[in-house]
């Protein structure tokens, strides 16, 4: 088959996303469809459809693969330079356009928004990071920011450097942040004592602790939902 033929102009009239998405809207395709117009090209034997969907078949859905990190991109053969490159900045442009979100508003009149903010930052690393969001005296975020990397404990995360951070913002509050590269958002013991050191410390400078996040590559859990903040 000439490569030509793996692109969607090979596709059948009513089988084509973008014909399909401008005719429908984009509520009318699926997750591979969607893909398949950024990706445009499939293999040689195999169209772009049949690539985008054994994507999101083998990254368990159009969100795992946001969230997979651009080097295990490199190992799906058909994923060139330029198609891994377009699937980060889609990637990018979620993270930005949610940042925006969170600085016009209260963070938790969109709490669904904070945990796929967090999620999307920090769901995909290897390791484990602590960060912090900064939020002013609306509740607005200042900034994120990344403070503490590897096993996470009370003994590892310093709160002062955490105190100190808080007044170089002048933040009112904060929601705390974690990720589990196991793959399993549930917070352990260890997480509940050290959102209460934290809180304990912040508390002596009146920045309130909202919440703590726990994410993943496939989601999230909110501590502060779960009674435990």
């Amino acid at each position: 088959m000439a490569q030509g033929e793996a692109t969607l102009r090979a596709l059948p009239q009513d089988a084509r996303p973008r014909e399909k998405l401008l005719s429908r809207g984009p509520g009318a395709l699926s997750d591979a469809e969607l893909l398949a117009l950024l990706l445009r090209t499939g293999l040689p034997g195999k169209n772009v459809l049949l690539l985008a969907q054994e994507l999101v078949d083998h990254f368990g859905g159009v969100a795992g693969l946001l969230h997979t990190p651009a080097e295990a991109l490199k190992a799906i053969k058909g994923l060139g330079p330029a198609k891994r490159a377009e699937l980060v900045a889609v990637l990018e442009l979620a993270r930005r356009a949610l940042t925006q979100q969170l600085r016009a508003q209260p963070v938790f009149d969109s709490p669904q928004a904070v945990g796929h903010y967090l999620q999307l930052q920090l769901g995909a690393k290897p390791h484990e990071v602590f960060a912090v969001l900064f939020l002013d005296s609306q509740h607005r975020l200042i900034v994120l920011e990344e403070m503490f990397r590897g096993t996470l404990s009370q003994a590892s995360v310093y709160p002062r450097e955490v105190v100190l951070r808080a007044l170089h913002h002048h933040a009112a509050a904060v929601v705390l942040a974690h990720n589990h590269p196991s793959g399993v958002a549930e917070p352990s013991r260890a997480d509940e004592m050290l959102t209460q050191t934290l809180k304990s410390a912040l508390g002596l400078v009146d920045v309130r602790v909202l919440d703590h996040v726990v994410v993943c590559v496939s989601g999230w859990r909110s501590m502060a939902e779960m009674g435990l903040v």
